[in-house]
């Protein structure tokens, strides 16, 4: 689970421009700036600039526990989300 001051950001973040919940396994786009775990979840993909980029933020493609927050890299937003199983709250850009 994250730090108290990183859940403080994604408060901060998510009041800013607002969230969405993904609990389905047709694929999201929007610019997203992070994105919350709300349950154990298996992702398909999560795509930077349009281009699945879960390697670089998954060690391994099995499921995600409830509690992990993904941040894009520096300078970067994910464009798009697509699960497998569970579900996540993207946090808007």
């Amino acid at each position: 689970m994250g730090s108290s001051s990183q859940l403080v950001a994604i408060e901060e973040l998510a009041l800013q421009s607002g969230t969405f919940v993904v609990n389905n396994t047709v694929e999201y786009t929007n610019t997203i700036d992070a994105i919350y775990v709300a349950e154990d979840t298996e992702f398909n993909s999560i795509k930077v600039n349009g281009v699945d980029a879960r390697s670089t933020y998954l060690a391994s493609n099995g499921v995600i526990k409830a509690g992990v927050i993904i941040a894009p890299l520096r300078g970067q937003s994910f464009s798009g989300v697509t699960l497998a199983s569970g579900s996540v709250v993207a946090i808007l850009k």
